[in-house]
């Protein structure tokens, strides 16, 4: 199809978005080399979910619908979830990005639901599964005689299911696990994160009613409910379970919370089924069987200037709205389900997810602080506005198309004098993460996370990069300099540097200046025109109290928000890093973090023999001619060999880029033994662990001391740490991405990296 003939505005796309879709989204060949242009990518795409037309028009003007795609999403005014733009017009067409699943109280069906589970973790999608059906631990099983283990041992079953299937490199495993507070073990619940190594594939979320919440303002008890006879059997204090809630997300930041009667307050179709659960951030709220298909209106370019003043392009943000809804409607008749229930169920209801992505640049761009009264009254204009014309568009489909399937059973039916519409479903705030990098935009309806930072890049030389719009009136107000942007980067906030200007300073906040009261304000003023859900994460400070935390949650029950999730700054184990804020040097500490991959390494391979076979040991230098990674393959092995040789390597590889002594690594490997030693060269191999410390020490052995410690002297206090994104972390850096070395960061409801795109959440 020749659709070049229209004339197409494409916006530039950064470096770092280049980066993201060049490692993630284009087509690649067997051998992993790409073979497709990024504006091929945006034509694969839009030609093909523009085919849907078809189905209801023979004689559509296709070029014409997928010019008006290909136009949205080449300028980055509009993208849909990674899905869609990762899979369609190829072979898997998988589109949806979350899914959820029921899990009813036999061992059947959990086992059936592991198995959709894997299924469509295999396609890309990610889960979400209430438990709240399961007996509690304990309980009778009249079929057998036996005990039940409890929904909580289920969890753990679900989850190290997830850990088996890896999404094909481009998209990871994850789920939402719901457990009704009312549920007998809801208290084992509430812990079972308290060592955050564990259930690591699952966000988790307890389920809250409002007559529970009434009672913890009463300070009354309320009724524990056996799941599979609806009777109760117990009684707890309802003010002694949320201070539990609410002491564990001080913790570290799980469980978090939905608002399930709020929810299935605005169910369209209750006589389907009540909604029990969400997807894996808590956005989206869906039967079982349920499918979202998200995408995201990038408001950074919803904005006209003219003679210097700027204001929201209603007209452009109305047409924009418009073809979103044609776009989000035809994905689900272009989706390849990964299975026939949820075909199904997704067609009978038809639910879209429209929502926005760089709502802190739109108030940057008009000149208005995030935490202030004019910021939350425009967030109730513009999400109503699109709310308003997503309808529109909804209703103008269903003339031509007809209503969703389930339409005479929902509550729409019921409204007199309304129009038949399209889509159970309009509109959701979901996670932006990636693609918010791609539209080169602030995160969905995130704060800004930095004006100044550092970037890393080859040679251990750090890059100062600002916030553009920062950059921009700073240079056209004549305070611009590089020892500014230096002193930026260093700093959590600009609030206290003299040099800018007040009302600069004014517009210019970052989340660490912004109190969680605001937060959840902005929350609620887009959750009272969002058909779902909103997410959004509520960084604290790490000095917030559980007190603190209390009245957050409390505050978003009153504000009438479908859920809730915090995060303290520097809660979890695994965060490392304290982007640019020096460590002192009384901690007696140095955090460490792994050293960058070049693009190329060389080393050598040494060949063991090992009780099990023979065993391949690569091991690479750094430029300095230490050594830097290790990997291993033995023969033709799979299965847990080949997975605990590769998870070996990665740590060892881990400790060697992070600066750990080659000898600590040697002696914490050396001797290990397993049932199968050998014997190589006159000296006895206990185990594969055992050959891999011997391969080091030779290593070492042949270009230098095995006991030369690898240290990177240059770094001083004042230094940022070595990661490929520096700069505050407002409260939400919690550790290293897994795929690149840069920050991870908390935010919308899901950890992710804003230097490659990794997403713990798909």
């Amino acid at each position: 199809m020749n659709i070049t003939k229209y004339h197409t505005e494409k916006a530039d796309l950064s470096e770092n978005a280049k980066t993201v879709l060049t490692r993630r989204y284009l087509k690649k060949d067997k051998d992993g080399n790409v073979i497709e242009t990024i504006d091929e990518m945006f034509r694969r795409v839009t030609n093909n979910i523009a085919q849907a037309d078809l189905l209801y028009n023979p004689g559509a003007d296709i070029e014409k619908v997928a010019h008006e795609f290909y136009a949205a999403i080449s300028s980055l005014e509009f993208l849909p979830n990674s899905p869609t733009l990762m899979n369609a017009g190829r072979d898997l067409q998988q589109l949806s990005a979350c899914f959820v699943l029921p899990i009813l109280d036999s061992m059947e069906s959990i086992f059936e639901t592991i198995k959709d589970t894997a299924i469509i973790h295999k396609s890309g999608g990610g889960t979400g599964f209430s438990f709240s059906r399961l007996r509690p631990k304990n309980s009778m099983v009249k079929t057998t005689g036996g005990i039940a283990s409890g929904p909580i041992s289920f969890l753990k079953v679900f989850d190290a299911a997830t850990q088996a299937v890896k999404q094909g490199g481009t998209r990871r495993g994850a789920n939402m696990g719901i457990l009704r507070v009312d549920h007998p073990d809801i208290m084992e619940f509430i812990k079972c994160k308290e060592n955050d190594k564990e259930i690591t594939n699952f966000n988790i979320s307890v389920a809250i009613t409002d007559d529970f919440m009434e009672r913890v303002m009463k300070r009354q008890d309320y009724d524990l409910i056996m799941p599979n006879t609806g009777k109760a059997v117990g009684s707890l204090s309802a003010r002694e379970v949320f201070d539990a809630i609410v002491e564990k997300a001080w913790r570290n930041g799980e469980p978090g919370v939905v608002f399930i009667d709020k929810i299935n307050d605005t169910n369209p179709t209750p006589s389907i089924g009540a909604i029990e659960s969400t997807n894996p951030c808590g956005e989206q709220p869906l039967l079982p069987y349920e499918s979202c298909n998200l995408g995201s209106i990038n408001l950074t370019r919803m904005v006209a200037s003219d003679n210097g003043s700027s204001d929201v392009d209603w007209e452009k943000l109305k047409n924009t709205t418009h073809m979103a809804v044609h776009f989000l409607d035809n994905v689900i008749d272009m989706n390849s389900f990964p299975l026939e229930k949820i075909e199904k169920m997704t067609k009978g209801n038809r639910k879209i997810g429209l929502g926005v992505m760089g709502w802190a640049d739109m108030l940057v761009r008009l000149g208005i602080p995030y935490n202030s009264e004019e910021a939350i009254g425009l967030a109730k204009e513009v999400m109503s506005f699109i709310r308003s014309e997503a309808d529109n568009a909804s209703v103008e489909l269903a003339s031509i198309r007809g209503a969703f399937p389930n339409y005479e059973s929902s509550t729409y039916a019921n409204n007199n004098g309304r129009e038949p519409i399209r889509n159970a479903t309009l509109t959701t705030i979901a996670p932006a993460g990636t693609i918010s990098i791609i539209a080169n935009s602030s995160s969905g309806i995130e704060p800004v996370f930095a004006i100044s930072y550092y970037r890393k890049v080859m040679d251990n030389d750090k890059l100062i990069e600002a916030y553009p719009y920062f950059r921009d009136i700073a240079k056209e107000r004549g305070f611009y300099s590089d020892e500014l942007m230096k002193k930026i980067a260093d700093k959590p906030s600009i609030q206290h540097i003299d040099e800018i200007p007040d009302d600069v300073k004014r517009v210019f906040v970052t989340a660490h200046d912004i109190s969680p009261i605001w937060h959840i304000r902005m929350q609620a003023a887009f959750q009272e025109f969002t058909d779902n859900a909103v997410s959004k994460t509520v960084n604290c400070p790490n000095s917030a109290t559980v007190k603190d935390i209390e009245e957050i949650y409390m505050l978003a029950y009153k504000m009438k928000c479908k859920g809730i999730t915090i995060y303290r700054d520097g809660s979890r184990s695994e965060q490392v890093l304290n982007v640019g804020t020096p460590q002192k040097e009384d901690t007696g500490k140095r955090l460490l973090s792994p050293k960058p991959r070049p693009k190329v390494t060389t080393g050598t391979t040494t060949k063991v023999a090992t009780g099990c076979g023979n065993l391949y040991i690569t091991i690479n230098d750094d430029e300095e001619r230490k050594p830097f990674e290790v990997f291993m393959q033995m023969g033709k092995a799979g299965g847990c060999a080949a997975s605990q040789l590769e998870a070996v390597g990665r740590l060892v590889s881990l400790a060697l880029r992070s600066g750990i002594e080659v000898s600590s690594i040697v002696e914490q490997l050396q001797a290990i033994r397993c049932p199968s030693p050998s014997w190589e060269k006159g000296g006895r191999i206990f185990s594969c662990a055992d050959a891999i410390s011997k391969a080091l020490e030779r290593r070492v052995s042949s270009t230098g001391d095995v006991d030369t410690v690898w240290k990177d002297e240059g770094t001083k206090e004042s230094d940022p740490p070595n990661i490929n994104i520096l700069g505050r972390p407002a409260g939400n850096v919690v550790g290293v991405c897994p795929d690149c070395g840069g920050a991870l960061r908390h935010e919308e409801g899901c950890m992710i990296c804003r230097a490659c795109g990794y997403s713990k959440c798909g």
